[in-house]
């Protein structure tokens, strides 16, 4: 059935720079003693107010594209630094400009804001309480994936860069961005819109550096990878339309849940028997189905969406061509219809590392967190926007714990989970290692 959509070979060539990324010749040698004193001290010094401002987040979430009381928390704070700050970048991002005492390089940092329609289960005494509509539902919001924290430790590292300012040469461009989750429909939002909007006329970046609090470390722990880190993300929805008929009565209608069942598992086929995933890994999520009102009622529509994870542009679109190959020949052979939409406007590249960046960064991140924390991580089928910096300038994306240590990451809930727990103690590990790598680039 699907012979002319056979899969595309990704070729050697392609794959070693898909695998190893660009070359940026940048020095990081390591720091001094005095140096490392420095920053350990000015991270430790700003330790109690970032856990303050993070739970202050946490009990005040809110989703893409809807941060107008976080962007205005985070703007008091930055203004009260003495930064120059710019607000409604992308709708309701922030920005916000420090010049060193010497001209230089720029180092761009960023921390994105949004939170989850996730209602939490966690016991923690800032646990949140809040409401909001989701997709034309209630729905609990939380911080489940961390933003929070990203949020309060960029502020730290701002408060920290800001008290070292005469010292350092160039500048640092800090971006507090909307809509990591990805925005509602049929609106703009995230990394590229910021971009869009002239984020970078602010100051364009010599090199962007980010992070994110994983589960699946350890507190104390930074995870890296050169090259390729995490998948590019696509949304799809599938509408099935059938013919609405009495439940006791099918042959008298067509029925749109039983097709889209057939849908959904033809689809879990393309990657399991269609795709050479020897090369890179490829996934197929159906995340929520909608259909039907009534226990006796076969209803005419059927919606299905979902999320695609790759790590290669033309696997990526032979695989879209494959659903809506597979969705609209099951959907036909019963009489139905399936139609298979991908939203272009929210398609996400993967994470890519510049791999001279990230090599020349190794020996920043053991003077940080020591050798043995340090960990090389795979190929991850996680997403993140922030892979839109890394196609304007050479970019490095990396992983900090907040798992405890007396926990074994593999059996903790993971990010987006009711029941995510984030470790403070972890974040110190990030303001180190953002406060290193800045000071460090800005040097040279």
């Amino acid at each position: 059935m699907h012979r002319s959509l056979r899969s595309k070979k990704i070729s050697s060539t392609k794959l070693g720079a898909i695998l190893t990324g660009g070359a940026l010749a940048l020095a990081f040698p390591m720091l001094a003693a005095a140096d490392v004193s420095a920053i350990d001290a000015a991270a430790r010094s700003v330790q109690p107010r970032m856990i303050e401002w993070r739970r202050h987040l946490h009990a005040n979430p809110e989703l893409s594209n809807r941060e107008v009381k976080t962007a205005d928390f985070i703007a008091k704070k930055l203004e009260a630094m003495g930064l120059e700050v710019k607000t409604g970048i992308g709708h309701t991002g922030v920005a916000a400009l420090l010049k060193g005492g010497k001209p230089g390089r720029t180092v761009g940092l960023r921390a994105d804001m949004d939170a989850l329609p996730v209602t939490e289960q966690t016991d923690v005494p800032f646990k949140s309480n809040v409401t909001s509509e989701f997709r034309g539902e209630k729905v609990g919001v939380m911080h489940a994936c961390g933003h929070d924290a990203h949020v309060a430790i960029l502020l730290g590292v701002a408060e920290a860069l800001v008290k070292m300012k005469d010292s350092l040469t160039g500048q640092v461009l800090f971006v507090f961005q909307p809509a990591e989750e990805g925005p509602p429909e049929g609106e703009r939002g995230g990394a590229l819109y910021m971009l869009e909007q002239g984020l970078f006329d602010i100051a364009k970046p010599d090199v962007m550096l980010g992070l994110h609090v994983m589960a699946s470390l350890n507190t104390g722990e930074i995870g890296y990878k050169p090259g390729p880190m995490m998948a590019g993300s696509d949304y799809f929805k599938v509408v099935v339309t059938g013919v609405q008929t009495h439940g006791s009565r099918p042959w008298a209608g067509i029925d749109p849940i039983t097709v889209s069942g057939q849908i959904l598992t033809g689809l879990q086929t393309i990657v399991s028997r269609q795709i050479d995933i020897t090369h890179v890994p490829a996934v197929i999520t159906v995340g929520a189905i909608k259909g039907g009102i009534r226990f006796n009622i076969i209803p005419d529509t059927v919606e299905m969406v979902g999320t695609i994870r790759t790590f290669d542009r033309d696997m990526r679109d032979d695989i879209i061509k494959r659903m809506q190959a597979t969705a609209s020949n099951i959907a036909e052979a019963s009489g139905a219809k399936a139609e298979v939409t991908v939203r272009d406007e929210v398609s996400i590249p993967p994470v890519v590392n510049d791999a001279e960046l990230t090599s020349r960064a190794l020996p920043l991140f053991e003077q940080v967190a020591g050798k043995e924390n340090v960990k090389l991580i795979g190929l991850q089928t996680v997403a993140e926007d922030y892979s839109f910096f890394g196609t304007k300038v050479p970019s490095l994306f990396f992983w900090i714990g907040i798992t405890p240590r007396d926990k074994d990451p593999a059996t903790v809930p993971f990010n987006h989970s009711p029941l995510f727990y984030l470790d403070e103690a972890g974040m110190l590990t990030g303001v180190r290692a953002m406060l290193t790598l800045t000071t460090d680039f800005l040097a040279k």
